[in-house]
């Protein structure tokens, strides 16, 4: 029995040893006050010191207005009887810097105040539902990890990094403010829309920094903007890593830098770039600096202004103000902060021992007397955060105490108990809340523990002493592109590192350098670029080409030989003034009929030969105008079958005259078998085989008219296709053919008497014309476009003058102007004279003496 007696005391002696014991002392909250449940917060109240800044710069007001607004939100939900029915609220908030006394403060709100507890989950009531703050990303990414072990809620209203979205990392982290993840996107955006593709980046060393402006950097990058340099810095880090940043942004090119970091960095920052006389630079600046009025005071704070970045959007909190106005020591006794708050606004001392350098207070001191810038409940922004995470939290207990029982999201349906509420239960009522505040601003949280995002967008106008002023844009959504009439007026500099291309050049990124260096090079013939900085020209369709600017598509010029140009004009001109004097000539010949000299040359076929010259030079004319079907037809058929007459009309010349001259035998008959008869039918045939091969040119394979666009590539060649190039080089060759016969047989008669003889001159004239069609196919094959119709032309004009000049004009030059030599007898005499020259040895054989004796009694019969 005693045995049994000492094991049961040995049992109770171990069921009271704690299971959770406190290491170290316990540190006391700067601000608290019991309730039923306990809301804890995290504020750091004071500001690093600085030798530059005046008096009250070593208190952070905001941080206090952020610790006061958790009290006035907690004092008024215990008013309000419509939420937290019979629950008060009590509030534990602690004042601490460095990122190891907020851990040991978050621990401390954790554990409660008891030294000891023999709990199995180590919570008890004295444990916090709930922590708001820090109000820095570093300090409550550290504590958040921790907390989150133990599924207590910590809710920001300030810490933005993106990184605290994670919730693996992080289940039991909510926050009021929008994740940086919108705010990089836009303040990418903010950049792109100013033009800004050449930007520095500056960030803290710590996790808000670095998470921020990676963030920044990835949304940078979609958008097509380059980052110089990117850079990090501490406030507790060295001095030369300062200054070697400063020297990284004198050395650059980029006129605006983007920083991710809080305001005592930026004011580092701007003050060693003031002494260094750095100015002229645009700054985009995170929601953590922008709005900040301790920019007011410092070295350099000027140069921020212009400075632009969003800001969480204003709004009003109805109290609020009177509220401070009333904040008091004796609220606090225990408060160290608030006494020397307190004796730093009033310059009095609150205790008697310490007089030295102020005044005894005298009671009568009270805020409503003064104003800075913890009374100045203009700008709430962060503020209103902090209001709505207090609320925030007191609607999740207030739908925790109000859940029906076996409708409850626990199991079997039940409920919390409201007298024994655990934080884990907090947490989960905390990611189903859907409110609105007393201040109107709608509350809730997504699957990660955001809310949406909303920004105002800032421009700093203004610092002056103790205050800045500032710009405040209404910006709804950072994923839409910016309107650029939201945008307050600035005097924007231009921070890029190449020019913009303009329209009818591209982009070529230069080698080893960022996209956004590049050279505009002028885009390839043929193709465009219609819009500034193109990284890619566009080709012309085959029928359009280039302007000369290279930034659109016109239609391609159209060329062919036209009346209306000067070549064209000189071209009909020469063929009607060869029609007029083909046709002056044959009224000459008409009405000098009678006459020897028109007799001697066979009228009728000069007759017919000045006929087919005419055709030759009005042919010409269908070479120009643009090309149809008929007129593709008609030249080249017309132009073979017409030549083909006319050298048909000089070849029956020349063999009348051989055959008059070559009959050798006495009572020889030659010229009864070619008579007129045979002389019309000799020009019929030859000139019916041209118009055979035409025939069967236009029947086969009809030239058509064709669109030439792989000559030139700017321009578009109206010509006419062939259709045979056999046939047509068969028209050449036949009239090439009838030509060089004609050549030969006026040679061979080129020593007959030239009274009555015209061999020398159809002789002359054959060579004319075999030279210009010998000339014409290597310039024809050679010549581009329209040219190619002009050697033509030419060709035709060329050889149809030559005809009429040499074998006609000095048959009318005799007429006309020496009609004195236009006799029988003339021409007797003449006759006679110059069978004396051929008659000699040298010059004349024995037949052609006796072909001339036998022939010149006819030929002068004849005539």
């Amino acid at each position: 029995m005693l045995l049994l007696k000492l094991g049961f005391l040995v049992f109770l002696a171990q069921a009271e040893e704690p299971i959770c014991s406190l290491l170290g002392s316990t540190e006391q909250p700067e601000l608290k006050k019991d309730g039923d449940l306990v809301i804890g917060g995290i504020f750091s109240f004071r500001a690093e010191q600085d030798p530059v800044m005046e008096t009250f710069q070593d208190f952070n007001f905001r941080e206090f207005k952020f610790a006061q607004t958790v009290i006035f939100a907690i004092e008024e939900i215990n008013q309000n009887p419509d939420i937290l029915s019979g629950i008060s609220l009590g509030y534990k908030i602690y004042n601490d810097c460095g990122t190891n006394n907020i851990l040991r403060a978050a621990m401390t709100l954790v554990n409660g105040h008891r030294s000891k507890i023999t709990t199995q989950t180590c919570s008890e009531p004295d444990t916090v539902q709930a922590i708001v703050g820090h109000s820095g990303s570093a300090p409550t990414i550290a504590f958040a990890r921790v907390v989150g072990r133990f599924q207590i809620p910590v809710i920001s209203h300030f810490a933005t990094c993106a990184c605290l979205s994670n919730r693996k990392a992080f289940p039991s982290f909510f926050r009021t403010i929008p994740s940086d993840y919108y705010q990089s996107r836009a303040l990418a955006q903010l950049v792109k829309h100013f033009g800004w593709t050449w930007v520095g980046a500056i960030s803290n060393g710590n996790a808000y920094g670095i998470n921020g402006m990676a963030s920044f950097m990835g949304a940078a990058h979609e958008e097509g903007l380059c980052i110089e340099y990117s850079e990090a810095f501490e406030e507790t880090g060295p001095r030369k890593e300062l200054l070697r940043i400063v020297e990284v942004i004198k050395k650059s090119t980029s006129k605006v830098i983007v920083t991710f970091m809080s305001y005592v960095e930026i004011k580092l920052l701007v003050a060693e770039m003031h002494n260094q006389n750095i100015s002229g630079l645009q700054w985009i600046g995170s929601e953590a600096w922008i709005t900040d009025d301790s920019l007011a005071v410092g070295e350099g704070q000027t140069d921020l202004i212009g400075s632009i970045g969003f800001s969480a959007p204003n709004s009003q909190i109805p109290g609020l103000g009177p509220f401070l106005q009333k904040v008091h020591p004796s609220q606090f006794p225990d408060s160290l902060f608030l006494r020397d708050f307190w004796e730093a606004v009033f310059d009095c001392s609150l205790s008697p021992q310490n007089l030295t350098h102020r005044r005894q207070c005298n009671g009568t001191e009270d805020l409503r007397d003064v104003q800075n810038q913890f009374t100045d409940v203009t700008e709430v922004r962060f503020i209103n955060n902090v209001y709505k995470a207090v609320y925030a939290v007191a609607h999740a207990i207030h739908n925790l105490q109000t859940c029906q029982s076996s409708q409850g999201p626990f199991i079997n349906g039940s409920c919390a108990i409201p007298r024994e509420i655990q934080p884990w239960q907090v947490l989960h009522y905390l990611q189903r809340v859907n409110f609105t505040t007393p201040n109107g601003e709608h509350v809730s949280f997504d699957s990660n523990g955001d809310v949406p995002a909303q920004y105002d967008l800032i421009n700093l106008q203004n610092i002056k002493k103790g205050t800045i002023e500032m710009a405040t844009i209404d910006f709804q959504n950072p994923m839409k592109s910016l309107n650029p009439m939201n945008i307050c007026e600035l005097q924007v500099p231009v921070s890029v590192c190449s020019e913009s291309c303009p329209p009818g050049t591209r982009k070529a990124v230069q080698k080893g350098k960022p996209v956004c260096c590049y050279d505009c090079l002028p885009c390839p013939v043929g193709e465009i670029s219609n819009a500034t900085d193109s990284t890619d020209c566009l080709k012309c369709s085959e029928e359009y080409w280039p302007n000369k600017r290279g930034d659109t598509c016109i239609s391609k010029e159209i060329e062919y030989l036209s009346y209306s140009e000067i070549m064209g004009i000189i071209i009909a001109t020469y063929a009607f003034l060869g029609v007029l004097f083909t046709m002056v000539t044959a009224m000459i010949f008409y009405c000098y009929k009678e006459t020897p000299i028109v007799r001697a040359n066979n009228s009728e076929l000069s007759f017919l030969l000045l006929f087919s010259l005419t055709l030759c030079f009005l042919c010409s004319l269908t070479f120009i105008g643009q090309p149809t079907e008929w007129s593709c037809m008609l030249r080249h058929t017309a132009f073979g079958i017409t030549f083909v007459l006319c050298i048909s009309c000089v070849l029956g010349k020349t063999l009348v005259v051989l055959m008059a001259f070559r009959a050798t035998l006495p009572g020889s008959n030659v010229m009864k078998w070619f008579g007129p008869l045979q002389q019309r039918l000799t020009v019929v045939c030859f000139t019916s085989v041209q118009a055979l091969i035409c025939t069967l040119w236009l029947v086969l394979t009809p030239p058509v008219p064709v669109k030439n666009m792989t000559y030139y590539k700017d321009r578009i060649i109206l010509e006419c296709n062939l259709g045979s190039t056999g046939a047509f080089w068969a028209v050449l060759g036949y009239i090439g053919l009838l030509a060089v016969l004609c050549f030969v047989l006026a040679f061979l008669a080129r020593k007959l008497p030239d009274n009555f003889n015209e061999a020398k001159f159809i002789t002359f004239s054959m060579l004319i014309f075999c030279a210009v069609w010998i000339t014409f196919i290597p310039a024809y094959v050679s010549s581009p476009g329209k040219f190619t119709v002009a050697v033509e032309i030419f060709a035709i004009l060329a050889s149809s003058s030559g005809l009429l000049l040499c074998i006609f004009s000095p048959k009318c030059y005799v007429i006309i102007m020496k009609p004195e030599k236009n006799t029988k007898r003339h021409i007797i005499s003449s006759t006679l004279s110059s069978l004396k020259q051929v008659m000699r040895p040298k010059n004349l054989l024995a037949c052609d003496f006796i072909t001339l004796t036998l022939v010149v009694p006819v030929f002068l019969i004849h005539t």
